[in-house]
């Protein structure tokens, strides 16, 4: 094994707001007893290596009630920034300047079946490489949809935010990079089985339906499941990937 490179502090970052074109408040729907939002932190919390987690919201009022639950879910190493809605690039940006992020790993809030094995694989071929950009998700999914992880220096993040001008760049944060890879260095991080078929991710309400049926069956067998005992749950009743087979993802 290469060797690591000087890193400083590696932060996840993860975007949240209520507003949600599909599936409005989608980030605090309950999975068995908590918000999506506060499993997907849980999970994040998990990784061996991430030091802080960032949960990025928006200035809006509607957007309080991220705050509160994120300040009242009282871990030291949780906490909340706001900033713009639209621009969530300028959002990220300022989030890592501000607690001063070295490496930042961008995980989305709409994400509860994030396996922190897959984020520590993601962040550990990042640390071992000379990238600017690892992923699971450049050129070819291998993974599940929800199980996206990506990690960038803050000197690529800064790159970013002073060359994107368009307003889907702004949005979707590191879609600049996948456009302009020429301009970075990146590395996509590929499993050794295809699952890109499996759709894990919460944009629609038969999404949820399928959350749920996956926490409440999994989860209380094992509250540190991964993305193996998931698949294993699928192979046994695979009826349930009929549950959201049907919805159609949105380009981003």
């Amino acid at each position: 094994m290469k060797s690591h490179k000087s890193h400083g502090k590696i932060i996840a970052i993860i975007q949240a707001r209520t507003s949600s074109t599909r599936l409005p408040g989608k980030v605090l729907l309950d999975l068995l007893g908590q918000p999506v939002l506060i499993r997907v932190v849980e999970r994040v919390l998990k990784s061996k290596i991430i030091n802080e987690i960032i949960v990025a919201t928006t200035n809006k009022r509607e957007d309080d009630v991220i705050a509160k639950l994120i300040q009242d879910y009282n871990n030291q190493k949780v906490t909340v920034f706001r900033g713009s809605e639209q621009n969530v690039l300028d959002r990220y940006f300022k989030a890592a300047n501000y607690f001063n992020a070295n490496i930042i790993v961008r995980i989305t809030s709409d994400c509860p079946l994030i396996d922190p094995k897959v984020i520590d694989k993601v962040i550990d071929s990042f640390l071992t490489s000379d990238s600017d950009y690892v992923s699971n998700i450049l050129d070819e999914r291998t993974y599940p949809r929800g199980l996206d992880v990506e990690v960038f220096s803050f000197d690529t993040l800064k790159k970013v935010f002073e060359l994107a001008k368009n307003q889907d760049d702004k949005e979707h944060v590191t879609l600049y990079i996948r456009k302009n890879s020429p301009l970075f260095k990146t590395k996509n991080i590929k499993n050794n089985k295809d699952y890109s078929f499996y759709r894990w991710t919460l944009d629609e309400k038969e999404d949820y339906e399928l959350l749920k049926i996956l926490y409440n069956n999994v989860y209380p067998k094992n509250p540190n499941f991964t993305m193996k005992d998931v698949i294993l749950f699928f192979e046994k009743n695979p009826e349930i990937i009929k549950v959201n087979e049907n919805i159609k993802q949105k380009n981003t």
